[in-house]
């Protein structure tokens, strides 16, 4: 009978670990950390705002602060720890601007949700920062922009080297003629 104490106490040891391990690896690989406050919301407002970041690319992660602090050592985004104080919830994603987004509009529809800061790899965001990430285009919205510039000169050099062919072929093609009619 006095195993079951200690086999409980590997296993919920056992549980943290692997928590922690998760939650390091959410550190280490995010292009952004958004660290917010989540008192009072209901369950469906926190599904509401998990679907958005799933939608969007990223993750909503809640996790014991005490554990998240031990996941943070060591990792670029190690200054947040300071912010995990109270009921806090993790928005995260591997597109720098993302997690940003889905946190920044969520926090203006939703008043029980309140944006701490969070990081951006080894640099720090205070709430002003992660608004202005927030701003910035997305890595898709990024691509498609420079696929546009590049794509617009490409079909403008197609169109002037395709236009002095069509004319040196009929240039060629009325000397033809005229060496054909001599």
């Amino acid at each position: 009978m006095s195993d079951i104490p200690n086999l409980e106490r590997t296993v919920d040891r056992a549980q943290k670990e692997k928590v922690v391990e998760e939650l390091g690896q959410i550190f280490e690989s995010s292009g952004v950390v958004v660290v917010s406050h989540y008192a009072g919301l209901t369950v469906a407002e926190m599904q509401d705002l998990r679907a958005r970041a799933r939608e969007a690319g990223g993750s909503v992660r809640v996790a014991k602060n005490r554990l998240a602090k031990i996941a943070l050592d060591g990792k670029p985004c190690e200054s947040i720890a300071d912010l995990l104080t109270g009921m806090t919830v993790l928005t995260y994603s591997e597109d720098p601007v993302a997690a940003a987004k889905v946190a920044e509009d969520y926090a203006k529809e939703n008043q029980k949700f309140e944006i701490l800061g969070g990081a951006m790899g080894e640099n720090a965001l205070d709430r002003a920062g992660v608004t202005a990430v927030s701003k910035m285009p997305s890595r898709e919205e990024l691509i498609a922009s420079i696929v546009g510039c590049i794509g617009a000169p490409a079909s403008n050099i197609a169109g002037a080297i395709g236009a002095p062919a069509s004319n040196i072929a009929s240039i060629l093609s009325t000397i033809e003629e005229k060496a054909e009619a001599a």
